[in-house]
């Protein structure tokens, strides 16, 4: 199975910009094309899905209150998938812990039950 690994997570002020990577490497479900995606958990609340890319890279969804401020992009390798979720006009309410995840199949999904292989998650912090 994938194995999921996220970086880039720190502290840093509201206003301020921040980029998160992720790397899937290996099969889902004996597939190489899988679909990836960010989701976040902030504290108290349920895991919540924030932005999906489909295999191509072309394909790309966001949650409402990120929409115009944060950017998925995606760069594959020979079985590895790559993906950057590029945050701008950072929010104290965007402090979270973020998942990075990867599911079989073409389709953005929203819930997390889609989603197969898991990262450990990356701390964002964002103070005001």
């Amino acid at each position: 199975q994938a194995q999921v690994v996220e970086s880039g997570g720190g502290l840093v002020q509201a206003g301020s910009s921040l980029r998160l990577s992720c790397t899937a490497s290996g099969r889902i479900s004996n597939s190489y094309f899988y679909t990836m995606a960010w989701f976040r958990q902030a504290p108290g609340k349920e895991r919540a899905f924030v932005a999906g890319v489909d295999y191509s890279g072309r394909r790309v969804e966001y949650a409402e209150p990120v929409q115009g401020r944060f950017s998925i992009s995606r760069q594959n390798a020979e079985n590895t998938g790559t993906i950057f979720l590029q945050m701008n006009s950072l929010k104290s309410e965007d402090t979270a812990i973020y998942y990075c995840a990867a599911k079989p199949g073409l389709k953005i999904e929203y819930n997390t039950g889609a989603y197969a292989q898991w990262g450990q998650g990356t701390q964002v912090t964002v103070s005001s």
